[in-house]
């Protein structure tokens, strides 16, 4: 068993006023599949970077192993794959390489070709057997799913599961349920190293997070009744004090004795709140506040909206999918899966309007208002204000959605090219929402997404019933969400005459 020790780690960003870790002390067994999660912007990739010595920390990292890093930096795309791993790996043979892309349901074809020619689900799967097929390497995997399609999320979380000593950054629950069997969670203000795997971890924090909210309702309570009590006994004494004051026959020092008492109670009482509101101050620190994201829906006075009967697109001349058939009325959430290439992304892009030929039917209803979340994020820069004004949304509703998504207010300082992959796609997200419509498509939004965003957005979904089509590949919010979920498949190649509409 090796370890790797985490002794008094603290780093920050030159321009964050807190910083990402502060003595930070950890102890990781080699042969753990770790599972690292966390809000978006917690510091989990840096986390993996402190690990790999690619930044500047205080404190000290002890481990007797190489760290392995994926995803891999400036790839000779190039190369013939077989090439490509071989340079990657000395000495490695031919059947070791075949033995392991069969494991991970890859075609052996594929190390005459061009790496650059692969599919995106081909080149993670390629480049992860490569990772392994390094020895007396401990694995940081960060975030391999988000080019992957269902059933290619299945075969990596089985081929990992085939595995040992990783460290892997996923916010897919079902994906870290299959495969890890230790979590370490990068909270607000805490880390919380546990055994277990995704559920695991969610139900203890739940069960931790109730406790806490519960102490803090009774501890709130309690200040209160403490505070009222010190007030009445203060005035009580004021009141017994000023019974001194006179001509008349009284006992002065009777009253003062009396006031003293009443005053000490008062001050005994203030004691006690103020060791209560210490106590408060204690809690709540990691709770996540989960806040209702709003979204305005336009309703459409015909229904349903779209029609599709038989239908499909093509590039070439044939299909991209097996004609399909679906009705979307206002209400309803319909997913679109597939592998990768199936046509998904271009059946979003013809319903906004971009010319792709086309067969069968679809019938759209008029004048409909579309909002429309793309899945990439590269042409995201300058600052949060121009990005604003550009693009014509609701400063306070989309600021709000950011912060309700984990923004903290120092972050609207940064220029959008400086955001993190999610918080670019939080910036997308919360676009769409800003905007009021009678249908939204949105295409893969969960990638780079962490755990708490998702399960907010599908709260929304749930309780504000808006019409969409999403293309996803995260099982657990498809099941919560989707009223209908249409597949894309090519059973047989099939050719047919299309026509531009």
């Amino acid at each position: 068993m090796g370890l790797i020790d985490v002794q008094n780690i603290s780093f920050s960003y030159e321009n964050n006023l807190t910083p990402i870790f502060e003595n930070l002390n950890l102890q990781l067994d080699t042969n753990w599949k770790l599972g690292l999660i966390g809000r978006n912007g917690y510091g989990k990739t840096t986390f993996l970077k402190i690990l790999q010595g690619f930044v500047d920390y205080n404190g000290k990292i002890i481990a007797n192993i190489e760290f392995e890093y994926f995803p891999y930096q400036n790839i000779e795309s190039d190369l013939i794959c077989l090439n490509l791993m071989k340079k990657y790996i000395k000495d490695v043979e031919e059947w070791e390489i075949e033995k392991e892309l069969r494991l991970i349901d890859l075609n052996t074809d594929i190390l005459n070709k061009e790496f650059r020619l692969l599919s995106s689900g081909e080149k993670t799967k390629f480049l992860i057997v490569m990772m392994f097929l390094k020895s007396n390497k401990f694995m940081l995997i960060d975030e391999p799913t988000n080019h992957l399609d269902i059933k290619g999320r299945q075969i990596l979380a089985k081929y990992l599961k085939s595995k040992k000593g990783f460290i892997i950054v996923s916010h897919d629950r079902t994906f870290l349920n299959q495969i890890i069997d230790h979590v370490l969670s990068i909270e607000k203000n805490n880390i919380v190293l546990q055994k277990g795997n995704f559920d695991t971890w969610m139900i203890n924090k739940d069960y931790l997070d109730a406790l806490e909210i519960e102490a803090n309702s009774k501890l709130r309570k309690e200040i209160r009744r403490l505070k009222q009590s010190a007030r009445e006994k203060a005035q009580w004494a004021d009141r017994i004090e000023k019974t001194k004051i006179g001509s008349g026959p009284v006992d002065r020092g009777y009253i003062g004795h009396k006031s003293a008492k009443m005053m000490k109670r008062a001050k005994t009482l203030e004691k006690r709140m103020d060791r209560a509101i210490q106590d408060k101050s204690k809690l709540l620190k990691n709770v996540e506040r989960i806040d209702p994201l709003a979204i305005e829906c336009e309703p459409h006075f015909a229904d349903p909206l779209i029609v599709v009967h038989d239908f499909s697109l093509s590039y070439t001349d044939e299909l991209l999918f097996n004609p399909i058939r679906f009705t979307l009325n206002q209400g309803d959430v319909i997913i679109l899966i597939g592998k990768n290439g199936s046509g998904k992304s271009s059946i979003l892009k013809y319903l906004l309007g971009e010319e792709i030929k086309s067969n069968g039917e679809i019938h759209k209803a008029s004048k409909l208002k579309v909002s429309y979340l793309q899945q990439t994020f590269s042409h995201l820069n300058g600052s949060i204000d121009n990005y604003i004004e550009e693009n014509n949304i609701d400063p306070t509703k989309f600021l709000t959605l950011l912060i309700k998504l984990g923004f903290t207010r120092d972050q609207f300082l940064k220029n959008l090219e400086e955001f993190s992959d999610g918080q670019k796609k939080k910036v997308l997200i919360a676009t769409s929402l800003s905007i009021k419509a009678h249908l939204y498509l949105w295409d893969e939004p969960l990638n780079y997404l962490d755990v708490i965003s998702r399960m907010q957005l599908e709260e929304m979904i749930l309780r504000a019933k808006p019409t969409m089509i999403i293309v996803e590949h995260d099982e657990k919010f498809i099941d919560n969400i989707a009223t209908d979920v249409i597949e894309l498949s090519i059973k047989n190649k099939v050719k047919n005459k299309f026509s531009l509409s």
